[in-house]
């Protein structure tokens, strides 16, 4: 006992000196090994030492800069052994530093084993693919090439074989169908992979890190893909050449000869619906059929018929252009400057000279990857045109179409200029299921992506506390895509067994079809989350849709609506069309090719709506109204989660929610206790700048709902309620309302019978036991969203809840919404569901087909 007592009291202290000193050499280059290094430091690790390659075209690697920058030693040795030994020198100035763990996030170089085996904890390494399989430099290059459905990446500890070394952590992810090597690495490999590591660094520290031995069953060793392997073969199907194209994408690119040139190929897609495009026909030697040129790309074939498009070429002399171009001449046309635009081209020749400053001068014939610029510098060059023409964003696809400096200058005058002869964006309406789910995810991406601006933009436009609306608002906004993406091709309908007319039989099946042109009306308590909650569905159910956001919160509609172009959705298929409810809403609902209205508001609006839709063309809607959420508290409930719970549901998101609890019923027993804590509670709120991270509680949407919300106090306290909190607007600037308490509420007072729609906390009391006296009075209400009840019985829950006439029942908790789970009302509170499975029928139309055989 005492020995093992002892072994552990040695390991617990070794891990505690590795927790206190953290002392970690970084070996590796790249924006990745920058991101790991940023966070390993963030984290708190100290950071001794930093290995990386040496300055290419007078220019450092990022994480170098990075490092020098934090005055932490950076070494760029151009390399660590000769003939197969470790440079001595080299290897005496790594010791010197004393490292505890060698981190190598990505590393081209070979590191001798005197420096992976130096350190107390040794050397861990991060890989693009889920060992064993795929080992070797090219790793994510071949799971695309094998078109593998899964791919990842694995932390492992080093040893002296390739890839060989112990497992340390693996996370996988889904493959995509037309993922390249940038979109798996931009979406999963680098993001999660730099969480990977620092979590890999963690289970260290604390002690916890696993070394599961790498099994060879399954395991793959492949090459680096070069240009000169890289040639297509044409002899396989559709498939293996797509899977071949986005697996060398973009480097080094997958190539034929044609047109008696070599030609390479980008952003390759399969093509699953069938149908032969019309267009101009290109030779390929070795082709199973001739290409196409459509206005979507060119159309290739396998050797089973099927087809694939690609989007790119690269012609032999490295210029980039739309394959839908390849047989129009290029233009002969060269814009002419005018002087403010030539001012223009000179400030970016100054940030091309910026970064390239290998290059003595930058010609119009200079070429920008041929000058030594690489994939992290056209990140750059993106931001420099952004930062200097008026916040004007261009794609990677742009710098990789225009690579010399006169051609960049003459692409990006005409986007300024609003001429950048982009072509009308061909529709296929008979198009694939799995490029509709493609875009769908692509939007969800890029909302991701973008997250922090959307939930700034919704602070600012809505007054949602910033945590609040990147977590929900902006949160929930892309799981909501994420889901609906899933239905993309799940749509179905149903074979149906009828009455055989004798002697003949019959059969008879469903379809499910899109409406059409749909409009959708939204609020703005959660302007871009009741966006997200119509427009995902909608779309996964392949309609086209006219968003018209409120009047007063239009910011993140139109945000959303750039990224759905950035995603690549069509024209024509989103729509933002802001302007006042009066003139924009009413044309949607009274429009002719409008089949169907979505909308989210006031009852009284809602009615209209629906006259509207009946009288103009008998339109399918779906409303989803007021509402005066009942919330029952019984004195066996656990009351500090019902106290915690029951003022979220009032003072959630400033009380501007749907579903927000209008008045809760509290049992006798309870009631003053529950009070007396709320008003403790709610005293600790911080009321101020919705941006301020540790603000609570943010301002009312607008003025005019500000002076609702007072005259909705001053008629409680007419009535005979009793104010016991707030009731009055804050005394600084802008339109802070105090969250407010009343109580002492009777039936038949305004307060209990109208919805606030803002932080009134409405309480009535009820009898001990008197469960159906108070289910009376909760129902006892033309609306019906949403309701609660808190209690440790579940036979009293369940009973509580089968009587409640409301479209949401929730159990010892609020608020809990879910993009799996219909939402919607009953009674006044409307009707029609958004999220869950139930969500898409109110964007379908079911058609019966029957023939007889």
């Amino acid at each position: 006992i005492f020995m093992e007592f002892a072994v552990y009291l040695s390991l617990h202290t070794r891990h505690r000196k590795l927790f206190k000193n953290k002392q970690i050499a970084i070996i590796g280059q790249s924006l990745f090994g920058q991101e790991v290094y940023s966070r390993l430091r963030k984290e708190g690790h100290q950071v001794v030492g930093v290995f990386t390659i040496p300055d290419k075209d007078g220019k450092a690697d990022p994480l170098a800069l990075e490092a020098e920058k934090d005055h932490v030693p950076v070494f760029k040795f151009p390399r660590w052994r000769l003939k197969g030994k470790a440079l001595p020198e080299v290897v005496e100035q790594y010791k010197s530093l004393g490292a505890q763990l060698n981190v190598l996030p990505f590393c081209s170089q070979f590191i001798p084993m005197e420096v992976i085996n130096a350190p107390e904890h040794g050397s861990i390494i991060y890989h693009p693919s889920l060992l064993p399989r795929h080992r070797g430099a090219s790793a994510i290059n071949w799971t695309l090439i094998h078109g593998d459905k899964k791919g990842g990446f694995t932390v492992f500890w080093a040893d002296d074989g390739l890839d060989t070394g112990d497992i340390l952590l693996q996370k996988e992810c889904d493959v995509l169908p037309d993922d390249t090597v940038s979109s798996l690495y931009n979406r999963f490999l680098f993001p999660e992979g730099v969480n990977g590591m620092v979590e890999a660094v963690r289970l260290i520290t604390e002690g916890k890190a696993p070394r599961i031995p790498q099994t060879e069953e399954g395991a793959t060793y492949e090459g680096i893909q070069k240009k000169e392997n890289a040639k297509i073969n044409w002899d396989q199907p559709a498939e293996a050449i797509h899977n071949w194209i986005r697996g060398n994408d973009k480097v080094p690119g997958a190539w034929t000869e044609a047109n008696g040139q070599m030609l390479t190929f980008f952003g390759s897609t399969l093509n699953d619906n069938g149908l032969v495009p019309e267009g101009d026909t290109l030779d390929i030697p070795g082709a199973s059929q001739p290409g196409i040129i459509t206005k979507v790309g060119l159309v290739l074939f396998g050797n089973d018929g099927k087809m694939l498009v690609v989007k790119n070429i690269q012609l032999e002399d490295g210029k980039m252009i739309p394959a839908c171009h390849f047989f129009k001449s290029a233009e002969s046309t060269t814009l002419e400057l005018t002087e403010e635009e030539l001012v223009t081209a000179e400030t970016i020749r100054d940030a091309w000279q910026r970064i390239l400053p290998n290059v003595a001068e930058i010609e119009s014939s200079t070429d920008f990857f041929k000058s030594g610029a690489a994939s992290v510098d056209v990140v750059r060059l993106i931001e420099e045109v952004k930062l200097q023409c008026n916040g004007l964003e261009l794609e990677n696809e742009d710098v990789y179409m225009a690579t010399t400096f006169g051609d960049f200058i003459q692409m990006l005058i005409r986007k300024l200029r609003g001429e950048d002869g982009e072509e009308e964006q061909a529709i296929d309406y008979v198009g694939s299921k799995s490029c509709l789910l493609q875009k769908v995810i692509g939007l969800a991406d890029l909302m991701e992506e973008h997250q922090e601006e959307l939930a700034t933009i919704e602070a600012i436009d809505s007054g949602a506390v910033y945590t609040l609306a990147l977590k929900t608002h902006v949160g929930m906004s892309i799981q909501t895509f994420r889901y609906f993406a899933g239905w993309c091709d799940k749509i179905q309908g149903t074979t149906i067994p009828i009455n055989q007319a004798r002697p003949n039989r019959n059969l008879t099946f469903t379809k499910k079809e899109p409406v059409g042109v749909c409009g959708i009306v939204i609020p703005w308590n959660y302007p871009l989350m009741m966006l997200s909650w119509k427009t995902a569905a909608c779309l996964a159910a392949g309609n086209t849709l006219v968003i018209k956001p409120a009047q007063v919160t239009p910011l993140t509609a139109l945000k959303f609506a750039e990224l759905t172009v950035k995603a690549g959705i069509p024209k024509g298929v989103v729509n933002v069309l802001p302007g006042s409810g009066s003139l924009v809403g009413q044309r949607l609902s009274d429009h002719p090719d409008v089949r169907k209205i979505g909308f989210t508001g006031s009852t009284e609006i809602g009615k209209h709506i629906m006259k509207s839709c009946a009288l103009s063309n008998v339109k399918k809607v779906s409303l989803e109204l007021g509402g005066k959420s009942p919330l029952i508290i019984f004195a066996d409930c656990d009351l500090s989660k019902a106290i915690q719970m029951g003022m979220s549901s009032v003072f959630f998101n400033k009380g501007e929610n749907c579903i927000a609890a209008g008045r809760l019923f509290l049992e006798n027993s309870i009631h003053d206790q529950f009070v007396q804590k709320v008003v403790e509670e709610v005293k600790k709120l911080k009321i101020g700048d919705p941006l301020d991270r540790a603000t609570n509680h943010g301002p009312q949407n607008h003025h005019a709902h500000l002076q609702k919300l007072i005259e909705y106090c001053q008629k409680g306290v007419k009535e005979g309620a009793t104010l016991v909190y707030g009731g009055k607007q804050v005394s600084r600037p802008g339109f802070f309302f105090e969250p407010t308490i009343f109580t002492n509420v009777e039936d038949h007072m305004f307060v209990a019978q109208e919805e606030s729609f803002g932080p009134i906390m409405i309480i009535s009391r009820f009898p001990d036991g008197d469960i159906d006296g108070v289910l009376q009075r909760a129902n006892a209400t033309e609306f019906g969203l949403a309701s609660g009840v808190f209690t440790q019985n579940i036979n009293k829950a369940l009973y509580v809840s089968d009587k409640l006439q409301a479209g949401t029942v929730f159990i010892n908790t609020y608020n809990k919404t879910d993009v799996a789970a219909p939402f919607g009302g009953f009674k006044q509170s409307g009707f029609g569901k958004d999220l869950g499975e139930a969500a898409l029928n109110e964007y379908l139309k079911i058609k019966t087909v029957t023939f007889e055989y």
